[in-house]
């Protein structure tokens, strides 16, 4: 039994979820340009033949009575000298527009930038905006002054698609690697946030956003369905009770004033992608399914708030899974009794219901909460231990002590139980 006496001892209630700190786009594009050649032929002319001499001399030699004057040079057409000038225009047009302007940025690529580094600027990246707009934001405000370094980080990171839309404060000439980051992030200015910590429930999650956003409970809650998802997030297929118990992450969220439901759920699901890519998660591990795996992550969520213990919870939950122990964490009693602060008592043990995992062997049937990712990493990859029960620690920190036997379990209960006295 998973209570303040661990698994296998008396009964306790745990309500509330842990709460740590908080940690969905665009595309790129390329610009062809085609300049026009510029060409001058001079148009060919022909001068016409001389005409034949005089007739030659007679058959005596008697020479001609007059000699015929030389006939005047032909002036030369004007055409040619036209065409030249406007060559030489054209030519001349071309190295002022084209070429002086690109020598000139290359002198000017090679000077010190003249805008300072480190001033503050708040911009705002619409909804759809491309990845054209996005870089060109950046570069007017002097975040990221090349385009081509922002969608070379961008391609590095492989963020294309996981840009969010929204106000955001960065300094000038930031580093691109931590401004692509936070576009990954989401938005980071202050304003109106809604904070989701690890372990709350979905019907948890629905009142914090009606505290944030005055969106009434039960408006999210019908629109907090599976099959509303699934086709966008294959992950969400086969949900059980079509729920999206366990896939709405833990994170503090900034998404404009008035977001809707959808909205927020989507982003929500969208964290789950980001924070879960890359475990293989989809796959399952260890015999289960990638479901189970969330659900026995839920398990471990509300078992431990401290991060190095839970490959060692999980350890116990396999053990027991193994040997056909029931899990008997209360967590799940809490749940299925519909939440609540108090302790659960022997009548929650007798609850009907496929999550009283104190009758019931195996896992629960879906997630009992939303985990963080560590817990999923540790469902994924669990202690080696012989370890079937653990207890809290007298130290009051919050650790506890595991145990193979149940002979050592009642002794660190026992150790337990005194130090409250």
């Amino acid at each position: 039994m998973a209570n303040q006496y661990g698994i296998g001892g008396g009964a306790r209630g745990r309500d509330g979820a842990y709460r740590r700190s908080a940690p969905s786009g665009g595309t790129r594009f390329k610009t062809n340009g085609s300049g026009n050649r510029l060409s001058a032929q001079p148009s060919a002319y022909r001068q016409a033949p001389s005409r034949a001499g005089a007739p030659a001399a007679g058959r005596h030699g008697v020479q001609p009575a007059y000699h015929r004057a030389p006939r005047p040079p032909k002036k030369n057409s004007p055409v040619p000298i036209i065409i030249a000038g406007v060559v030489i225009a054209a030519v001349v047009a071309v190295i002022i527009f084209f070429v002086v302007p690109t020598v000139g940025k290359l002198f000017s690529a090679s000077e010190e930038p003249t805008v300072e580094a480190g001033i503050e600027v708040e911009i705002n990246i619409p909804e759809g905006a491309s990845g054209d707009q996005i870089a060109q934001i950046l570069a007017e405000n002097h975040i990221i002054e090349d385009p081509k370094v922002y969608y070379a980080t961008v391609r590095e990171m492989q963020a294309d698609m996981l840009i969010k839309p929204g106000d955001y404060r960065f300094t000038t000439l930031q580093d691109p690697n931590e401004v692509v980051q936070q576009l990954i992030d989401g938005p980071n200015v202050a304003g109106v946030t809604l904070t989701i910590q690890e372990g709350l429930t979905v019907e948890q999650t629905a009142q914090r956003v009606e505290e944030t956003y005055g969106i009434p409970a039960d408006e999210f809650l019908a629109q907090a369905k599976a099959s509303n998802y699934a086709a966008d997030y294959p992950f969400l297929e086969g949900a059980y009770n079509d729920s999206l118990e366990g896939y709405l992450y833990p994170k503090t969220y900034s998404l404009g004033e008035s977001p809707t439901s959808d909205e927020i759920i989507r982003a929500m699901l969208d964290q789950y992608e980001v924070e879960t890519e890359g475990l293989g998660l989809e796959e399952g591990a260890n015999g289960l399914t990638a479901q189970e795996i969330m659900s026995l992550a839920s398990l471990i969520e509300r078992e431990t708030a401290v991060a190095d213990e839970r490959p060692l919870v999980a350890s116990v939950i396999y053990n027991r899974l193994d040997q056909g122990m029931p899990l008997q964490i209360d967590a799940a009693i809490v749940y299925a009794r519909g939440g609540g602060s108090d302790p659960v008592t022997y009548d929650d043990l007798e609850i009907d219901s496929p999550y009283n995992i104190y009758k019931n062997t195996g896992l629960t049937p879906g997630p009992i909460c939303s985990p963080s990712v560590s817990s999923i990493e540790a469902a994924l990859n669990p202690a080696d231990t012989s370890y079937l029960y653990y207890v809290l620690s007298p130290e009051g920190d919050g650790t506890h002590n595991f145990s193979e036997t149940y002979d050592e379990f009642l002794k660190n209960s026992e150790a337990y139980s005194e130090s409250l006295s």
